[in-house]
């Protein structure tokens, strides 16, 4: 049976569609909160630092403070939407309910960019660390593609509970890593001589100051604004959490403290490592210029000698991530494909460990399909600074993008559905929304100020218009009454 929706068509599928298509009830408050902080914990091992040469410290702080409250609001503004419409959809579900099928699409499609992108540049990192410790050479790096890939899909589609177990371990890990490198620090920082080493040169870039004691702010304001890209790596992912929802033992009430819990853990961490990595003797002008800078703060605190066991232990908050995000798309794949607006065949789950086992291998084929091409057209040699530019600007894009477009939903929502149940309820209201919607789009403002960010955004446009043709054309026509299509359709016809 099918009917026709505000321009769109839908199938009613009998009760076996759904049965292959069963999650199993699994996480609590802590899987969640492992789930969140593990997922974006590689940005505090990597990436963030490259802020530092936008900003010096002091720009660097103050992108930091703002993308905070950017995640605060966003947090809490998933924390309330994401108990009212508990569903693995999560943003794409938000949207569903307050923009209909055109905005649940378009968000699902921005989110799934990210998803897919994102651990497919934190593998090449892995990939690089592995290569350096069994001087494997550059050659080798599709195959430690191909292995992290396959070893950590196997892990998501063998079972929730050892995907949950598994991201606990590894998150707690990677805390216990960085918890180290504080201890480890502290009796050798230099705050004003170390962190306040860079200035502006001639050309307005970052030079290294000697001495350091240099100005708060080297490159004013505008260098702090600048800066906020890099910043979104502290935070990035936490939003996931809600793909979990028909996971969690009880999401109503596990869900908003996850994510609550998750952003206390996430703030004290990336204000320690930002105040501490660039107070050591290796300073914040070395460090905005490293690709390494967690593993580079231990060299410098313990010598270079046991360089490729510090090496190890960088690599774990890499994994973290790489294994959390995957979990991530394998949700999100599967919730678009349930409902119809993916092909169907995705959403299938393993029979006895009710897994998306066919959405997880489609991410992972199309991830590491991302880096093969990448490798091919812009060489061997020149693949590393595509992947660590262009496809990861092109996720900070989608992630900003997503970011606006879920705080959309919750300022939709409370309005449109003022009668909703909501268990929780964001103490930043409407205003935290409206914060995260103007900072995100400031963020993005200042991406397109760079030209390599800029040819990033511009792909991803491109793919974003590609996918809305395809759902003009054709996947409008195909969509299924799956648990949050009926739920919006059942609040729009109370409303």
């Amino acid at each position: 049976m099918s009917n026709q929706v505000k321009g769109v068509s839908y199938k009613k599928m009998d009760k076996s569609y759904f049965e292959s298509r069963e999650l199993k009830r699994h996480a609590g408050v802590w899987s969640l909160w492992a789930l969140g902080v593990g997922a974006v914990i590689s940005g505090h091992f990597s990436g963030w630092n490259l802020g530092l040469a936008s900003g010096g410290w002091g720009g660097m702080f103050i992108a930091t403070v703002i993308i905070a409250i950017m995640y605060i609001g966003l947090t809490q503004s998933v924390a309330e939407m994401s108990p009212a419409l508990p569903h693995t959809g999560g943003a794409y579900s938000f949207a569903r309910s307050a923009m209909g099928p055109w905005g649940g699409f378009f968000t699902g499609l921005v989110e799934n960019l990210e998803f897919v992108l994102t651990p497919a540049v934190i593998v090449f990192f892995i990939s690089s660390y592995m290569s350096g410790i069994f001087d494997t050479g550059p050659n080798s790096l599709p195959y430690w593609w191909f292995g992290f890939y396959t070893f950590f899909t196997i892990l998501n589609i063998a079972g929730v509970e050892l995907s949950f177990r598994l991201t606990v371990v590894v998150t707690i890990l990677a805390l216990l890593c960085l918890v180290v490198f504080w201890i480890s620090s502290i009796g050798n920082i230099d705050f004003f001589t170390n962190a306040l080493n860079i200035k502006a040169g001639a050309s307005g870039k970052a030079e290294l100051l000697n001495g350091g004691n240099g100005d708060f702010l080297p490159m004013g304001i505008v260098g702090a604004l600048g800066a906020m890209p890099f910043a979104v790596w502290l935070f990035l992912a936490i939003e996931q959490l809600p793909l979990a929802a028909e996971e969690s033992v009880d999401p109503k009430k596990d869900m908003p403290k996850g994510l609550t819990y998750g952003m206390v853990t996430l703030i004290i961490s990336a204000f320690m490592i930002l105040w501490l990595n660039s107070s050591i003797p290796l300073g914040a002008f070395a460090l905005s210029q490293s690709g390494e800078p967690l593993l580079d703060g231990f060299k410098e605190l313990f010598g270079s000698s046991i360089a490729k066991g510090l090496t190890l232990v960088a690599v774990i908050g890499l994994i973290a991530s790489f294994h959390t995000i995957i979990f991530a798309f394998g949700r999100q794949i599967y919730s678009l494909s349930r409902a119809g607006y993916f092909p169907t065949f995705l959403s299938v789950t393993h029979s006895k460990r009710k897994t998306p086992y066919m959405a997880l291998i489609a991410g992972s084929v199309i991830g590491f399909g991302v880096l093969m091409l990448t490798r091919f057209l812009s060489g061997a040699e020149e693949s590393g600074v595509f992947i660590g530019g262009a496809l990861l600007n092109m996720a900070v894009f989608s992630a900003m993008l997503s970011y606006v477009l879920q705080c959309a939903s919750f300022l939709l929502l409370r309005i449109k559905r003022p009668d909703l149940e909501r268990p929780y309820i964001s103490p930043m209201g409407k205003g935290g929304a409206w914060l995260t919607i103007v900072i995100a789009l400031v963020t993005i403002y200042f991406q397109l100020q760079d030209s390599s960010y800029r040819v990033a955004v511009f792909s991803a446009i491109a793919y974003l218009i590609v996918g809305l043709l395809y759902f003009a054309i054709q996947g409008r026509h195909r969509l299924i009454l799956s648990p949050e299509e009926e739920f919006a359709m059942n609040q729009n016809s109370n409303g």
